[in-house]
């Protein structure tokens, strides 16, 4: 294989560089660090670069062996894409069994994201954990994004567009019952489920070990199709002509420790949608189906008028 087709693999590489933060002089707070949101074809950043960056400037600042158990995200402003951002960290408290942290990210000096983040030492107690969804196709025997979209063009979808969803993101995604790129592929039910991997082995980071980095993987993907059930129980694609979409509040709580050197499930509901918002529930299996964390988000949903055809809402949700 030639360098250049070497280099047009698919790679995990823009995650290790959404990941790489450098330490910087904080004006407000006690520690901070400078990190750059990664190209995407729309004209604001990815809303999983600022989870992740803060995931990983509040685990920098943690040192005694407590993990991220969870964070509870707004995201205040669109982030612009290459400029960079300053992560302040506040340290709010560092108790023996907890510690917390306040983080927020500015650009330009404007705030544009804010956090909670909670580390708990753990301790022995009792174990319950949701289930896997049962009979879901394996992923190798499901298309990848770049094969599924491969000879499919249409709506809104830029040859960027196309390339970012195939490759650009770092990690292949698999959808059952299928994507909602260009149409709803499959039942407009208020569930799908999608398998993750990255395209290939995560690299170091510095300043994060192995396990945090692995947890900041888990939050920089959670984003990218967590509002999908919304959007396919009301009909909608990505490349649907005037939609128009963004996160506006996040929650994640990590149960275990997870790995995203294989395949791991992401299972979604939607709970609501009205008034030009949505709110998704998600929940990471490892291949095992271990419950790993669980997600809940609010996005932004704004259609174009002709697509609102569903008088009722949502689709009532299996309990």
């Amino acid at each position: 294989m030639s360098a250049e087709a070497e280099d047009d693999r698919p790679t995990s590489l823009t995650f290790t560089r959404a990941l790489t933060l450098e330490p910087a002089t904080p004006p407000r707070f006690d520690v901070a660090f400078r990190a750059t949101t990664q190209p995407c074809p729309w004209p604001k950043a990815y809303g999983g670069d600022l989870v992740a960056q803060a995931a990983a400037a509040a685990m920098r600042t943690v040192d005694d062996g407590k993990v991220l158990h969870s964070m509870h995200s707004y995201f205040m402003r669109p982030a612009d894409i290459g400029v960079p951002l300053r992560y302040e960290v506040e340290l709010l408290r560092d108790g023996r069994g907890y510690s917390t942290r306040h983080v927020r990210a500015y650009q330009e000096d404007k705030p544009v994201y804010v956090c909670l983040a909670n580390f708990a030492a753990g301790e022995p107690g009792g174990r319950i954990a949701a289930a896997a969804p049962m009979d879901l196709p394996h992923p190798e025997d499901l298309p990848s994004s770049e094969a599924y979209l491969a000879d499919r063009e249409g709506g809104a979808m830029t040859p960027e567009a196309k390339r970012y969803w195939s490759r650009g993101r770092s990690f292949d995604m698999r959808h059952a019952p299928g994507p909602v790129y260009l149409t709803v592929d499959g039942a407009r039910t208020a569930h799908q489920a999608v398998w993750i991997r990255p395209f290939d082995p995560l690299r170091p980071v510095p300043g994060l070990t192995d396990a945090q980095l692995h947890t900041a993987a888990l939050a920089y993907v959670c984003d990218y199709t967590i509002l999908e059930p919304i959007l396919r129980a009301l009909g909608l694609a990505w490349a649907q002509p005037g939609l128009v979409t963004a996160s506006l509040d996040h929650a994640m709580w990590f149960h275990r420790p997870a790995r995203l050197d294989g395949w791991v499930l992401y299972a979604q509901e939607a709970v609501a949608a009205d008034r030009g918002r949505g709110v998704a529930i998600g929940r990471f299996f490892d291949a095992d189906g271990v419950h790993l964390a669980t997600v809940a988000q609010e996005g932004m949903i704004r259609q174009p008028p002709e697509s609102i055809d569903v008088p009722g809402g949502l689709a009532p949700v299996a309990g």
